[in-house]
């Protein structure tokens, strides 16, 4: 029997059946069972005209692997496969095959339930349906392929999954607070709250504001999920792997919380859009992980005179403050004047983080934010808040307005946009040969583990990590040619830009990093 038998695979031609149950047969098995999931006509009272299936593929071969492995020991069968459409997919197509074999009839049967039942649950797989209507819409993985042999599986998850019409949102528990009680809720749903991020930090706020029953919820993140996110992203699922984290976010608030409006945008926040995004909401929480997209916050609900909630964490620590600028209140400015450059300080991937740090510090922000929708005493004023969780330290900072701020106008914010924005800062390469043979000397700032990890493609180049760079005694001429590398290619543009302030003429960063370089034939 050939060992690859036992597996899982995607394919984008019909399933041969007729191969695969030959592929299937032993001579010591009396026993065979099979799964046929068919793409059908319908689904939730609308007429579908044809599927699109997609998966993260490199993870679900992975986990599907892993999978059909686990039937063949939890149930002693002899073998297994399951194979899965990928592409598009007319009515009546095969979108999936499990088969499995076995000694005996009942183990088979097991093992083919527990495969189809896992890889619905655990494989990241989605599809598109397009309805005879015109409209399309993706649907939840475990919607995929409606089971040819249990008809009436598919109307018992979605009952199970919807329990809306027989239950309403109950907050009976917070509203038994006197500080909140029937006046309170009511105007918590009224409340309209902008959250910017819906990672480490975004996963507390949003649960716990759909969960209070705020009334109406925007979600802003550009990105999609990645593995390495779920260890503090809790509110997602392996198989979400590669969906947008707007909308996946936007599935889950509507799930626990059906009566609430969710409003998912996956879009990143930039200076072209912000403004058109915070307009229709009262409260904005910043839940980024970069310098650039906070201080844009900060600075544009200054201008709106709309509250805001920032925090950030650094590895086992992190901070939280509440700008009120509808009270007078002060801003980040008036801690740090001029924004810090983005690559300074290591974000989560480059300096790592444990999940409950964000999770701390994301349910203050969800905290803080319903003192102010509920305007309950002990809010944050000028002041930083500061949390070592390593020791459980906590400080407060005072954050006092800027003297010179008045009428609404804060004086660091017009003396930032005065400053012009520093020009020719980036130069691109081909290869690192190539900026050698044009005078440039090569630093690589990334951290010793990155350069071993990966190193860097060609000439040798000199290592000191941007740490130590900007605040060692790196013996650098200031007339010197420097081409900065990082991995990215935005730690090494923001120590150009800093040594470019410090008097160092020609410092220049290599658009995006690395990764971007041609490899050398005998790399």
């Amino acid at each position: 029997m050939d060992a690859t038998v036992s597996t899982f695979s995607f394919s984008r031609a019909p399933i041969a059946i007729t191969e695969l149950q030959g592929r299937l047969k032993d001579p010591a098995c009396g026993g065979y069972a099979s799964f046929e999931g068919w793409v059908r006509d319908h689904n939730e009272g609308e007429r579908v005209a044809h599927l699109e299936y997609e998966a993260f593929e490199p993870l679900a071969i992975k986990e599907g692997a892993r999978i059909v492995a686990e039937a063949l020991a939890r149930f002693g069968v002899e073998h297994a496969a399951c194979v899965h459409r990928l592409g598009d997919l007319a009515i009546g197509e095969m979108a999936v095959w499990v088969g499995v074999t076995a000694r005996h009839r009942q183990e088979a049967f097991l093992a083919c339930r527990y495969i189809i039942d896992e890889v619905k649950h655990r494989v990241p797989i989605w599809k598109k349906e397009h309805y005879q209507n015109g409209d399309s819409g993706w649907v939840n993985c475990e919607r995929c392929a409606a089971p040819a042999v249990q008809p009436h599986v598919h109307s018992h998850v979605h009952a199970h999954e919807h329990p809306a019409a027989a239950h309403a949102a109950d907050y009976s528990r917070q509203m038994a607070l006197k500080e909140v009680g029937v006046s309170g809720q009511a105007r918590l749903a009224a409340a309209r709250v902008l959250v910017v991020g819906a990672g480490g930090l975004g996963v507390p706020v949003l649960s716990y504001l759909a969960g209070a029953g705020v009334g109406r919820i925007g979600i802003v993140d550009g990105d999609r999920l990645e593995p390495s996110n779920l260890h503090r992203q809790t509110l997602y699922a392996l198989a979400d792997t590669g969906q947008p984290k707007a909308e996946l976010a936007a599935a889950r608030l509507r799930a626990l919380n059906p009566e609430i409006d969710v409003r998912p945008h996956s879009v990143r926040l930039d200076a072209a859009n912000a403004a058109e995004l915070l307009e229709p909401y009262e409260l904005v929480i910043d839940c980024t992980d970069n310098f650039s997209t906070k201080f844009l916050l900060n600075d544009l609900c200054v201008r709106l005179a709309k509250p805001a909630i920032l925090s950030s964490v650094y590895q086992y620590e992190g901070q939280l403050q509440v700008i009120r600028p509808d009270r007078g209140g002060a801003c980040l400015r008036c801690i740090w004047p001029h924004a810090t450059r983005d690559g300074l300080v290591g974000n989560c991937a480059e300096a790592g983080v444990l999940g409950p740090v964000p999770g701390i510090f994301g349910s203050l922000q969800a905290l803080e934010a319903l003192k102010v929708l509920l305007d309950l005493p002990g809010q944050l004023g000028d002041e930083l808040l500061v949390m070592d969780l390593t020791s459980l330290t906590i400080s407060r900072l005072r954050a006092r307005r800027a003297a010179a701020c008045a009428n609404g106008q804060c004086v660091r914010l017009v003396e930032a946009a005065s400053v012009p924005p520093m020009q020719d800062l980036e130069r691109t390469f081909a290869s690192l040969d190539e900026a050698v043979r044009a005078g440039f000397t090569i630093i690589d700032v990334r951290e010793p583990r990155e350069v071993a990890e990966a190193p860097a493609p060609g000439v040798a180049a000199t290592l000191i990590p941007v740490q130590q760079l900007l605040h060692g005694t790196p013996d650098l001429a200031r007339d010197g040619r420097y081409l900065l590398v990082c991995a990215s290619g935005k730690r090494s543009l923001a120590a150009a830009a800093e040594l470019r302030a410090r008097g160092f003429s020609a410092v220049h960063s290599l658009p995006g990093g690395i990764g971007r370089l041609e490899r050398p034939l005998n790399a």
